[in-house]
This record gives structure tokens, sequence and C-alpha cells, in this order.
């Protein structure tokens, strides 16, 4: 379970950063913004797996 809540705070976190980084660039297609979007895509697929992981115990 504590697994869980620290990958909840990554993904907040990461929510974040990526939120202020398309609110200080102008395009989308930024490579700051790529690279945090393809690190929260990763974490949620993390999360995805543990949950999924657990429903079938």
């Amino acid at each position: 379970m504590n697994e869980i809540k620290e990958i909840l705070r990554q993904i907040e976190d990461l929510k974040e950063n990526l939120n202020n980084l398309i609110n200080q660039k102008s395009i989308l297609l930024d490579p700051k913004i790529i690279a945090a979007s393809q690190m929260l895509d990763s974490i949620l697929n993390e999360y995805d797996g543990i949950i999924k992981k657990q429903q079938g115990d």
C-alpha cells in the first residue's frame, strides 16, 4: 500500500510539473513538455500494472 501512495505522490508531482511547463512554453511539442509527458505516462503505466496485479490476487 505504501508503494501505491508513493506512486500517487509522484503522479501528482509530475502532473503539476507538466502543467507548469505547458503554461511556460508556447509550443506543446517542446522537448521539455514531451519528456515530462513521457515521464507521467511511464508512472501511470506502472500504477496501472500494480492495480491490475492487486485485482488479480
